[in-house]
């Protein structure tokens, strides 16, 4: 098994540690996925991959939050700490504002 290039801490916290691979964040089906790079988070507009496989092929680890091994449900708050030394925080209650991905806290070390 090779390890994730991310950690779970706590119910909402996902920790972001090789700079070689973005993360694609999805949470449920109506909501949009995120994507986290080294340098912070976006909303992503791209094709999802289909599966790990074609995912790895584009340098991301798909996460699908609501999956057992993460969170195991939908959540309507994500903190995301970054390689950049900023934690984000995604806000699904504010979707289509600019409140809904912001800097939380500017640097965690």
């Amino acid at each position: 098994m090779t390890e994730k290039p991310y950690i779970v801490s706590g119910r909402n916290t996902i920790i972001h540690k090789v700079r070689k691979f973005d993360l694609l964040l999805t949470n449920g089906e109506d909501n949009p996925p995120v994507l986290v790079t080294h340098k912070g988070l976006k909303e992503y507009s791209g094709k999802i991959p289909d599966n790990k496989r074609e995912a790895k092929m584009m340098d991301m680890e798909l996460v699908d939050v609501t999956l057992g091994d993460v969170f195991g449900d939908e959540k309507t708050l994500i903190f995301v700490q970054t390689l950049n030394g900023k934690e984000y925080k995604i806000d699904y209650s504010k979707l289509g504002t600019p409140m809904f991905i912001k800097v939380h806290q500017d640097s965690i070390f």
